[in-house]
């Protein structure tokens, strides 16, 4: 029986970096932009709060570009503080590695298996879809969905009874699929 699971956000994930103010090591984005105008020059910042004490750090996504060459549209998006932008601004590594950031997904994500209880199934073929690069762990990912303890899916996975073309050890944050059979 083929299954279609999903790992969806459901936040945007903090961001990791040290706060000047407190030490704290986590910041909480909320999809606000400044957009700052010199002469023909943008500078834009993504907007992002200390978890403790609220204070306020730029992530610079654009750096003294012209006017001309940022299409209206994504101008009208920075403008308008357009959450899906600041998903997308948080997903690029370019504005990750400029900003020198990390992203933390705890609990910033949720898998929809589309049913309500454990499979019954005694071959369980799935295709795990991401709708954003989340980097979680599969063994994680097909302990859930199959409501098993981890352990469990760790000896079924070294008894060759879930099979997959992707290592099941790391993390992974694209779409794979794998086949679980039950005795």
């Amino acid at each position: 029986m083929l299954e279609n699971w999903t790992v969806l956000p459901t936040r945007l994930p903090l961001v990791v970096r040290r706060c000047h103010a407190c030490g704290a090591e986590r910041f909480r984005a909320g999809g606000e932009f400044r957009v700052n105008a010199n002469h023909k020059l943008l500078d834009v910042w993504l907007l992002a709060l200390c978890v403790r004490c609220d204070e306020t750090v730029k992530l610079s996504v654009l750096e003294r570009v012209t006017v001309r060459s940022v299409r209206p549209d994504l101008l009208d998006r920075l403008h308008g503080n357009d959450p899906a932008l600041a998903a997308e601004v948080l997903q690029d590594a370019v504005v990750r590695r400029r900003n020198r950031v990390a992203l933390d997904w705890d609990d910033a994500w949720r898998l929809d298996t589309g049913r309500s209880g454990p499979p019954d199934a005694e071959v369980l073929d799935v295709a795990v879809r991401f709708t954003a690069r989340i980097p979680v762990r599969p063994l994680r990912l097909i302990a859930e969905g199959c409501d098993l303890p981890r352990a469990e899916v760790e000896r079924l996975v070294e008894a060759g009874k879930v099979v997959s073309a992707v290592r099941l050890t790391g993390k992974v944050t694209g779409s794979f699929t794998f086949t679980l059979k039950r005795d």
